[in-house]
C-alpha cells in the first residue's frame, strides 16, 4: 500500500525527533519523488531568551515507499527573528 502524504509527514517528523532529539517547529514541504517522499522540516536547534533569538534549522528527510527514513541532513540554519526572502 502506498504511503499517504499525511503518514509520510508524521513518520518523518517522528523519526527526525527520535534521531536528533530536536524539537520540531513546522513541516515546510512534502514531495513525492517516485516511490520516495522528500520532507523538509524546521526544528529548533537552540532555544534562547528571547524566543526571537532561537536558532532554527531546516532538515531534508527522505523516506522510502514503506516510510523508512533513508537519510536526513541539515540544509540551512537561521535565527527565528531573521526573515527569509521568498523567491518568485
Amino acid at each position: 500500500m502506498a504511503l499517504s502524504m499525511a503518514k509520510a509527514i508524521k513518520k518523518a517528523r517522528t523519526d527526525l525527533y527520535d534521531l536528533t532529539g530536536l524539537d520540531i517547529s513546522s513541516t515546510l514541504s512534502a514531495v513525492k519523488e517516485g516511490e520516495e517522499w522528500l520532507v523538509n522540516i524546521e526544528v529548533i536547534e537552540k532555544h534562547s531568551i528571547p524566543d526571537g533569538m532561537d536558532i532554527l534549522a531546516i532538515y531534508e528527510t527522505r523516506l522510502d515507499a514503506d516510510g523508512n527514513m533513508q537519510e536526513f541532513k541539515r540544509i540551512k540554519m537561521r535565527k527565528r527573528i531573521d526573515i527569509e526572502d521568498v523567491e518568485e
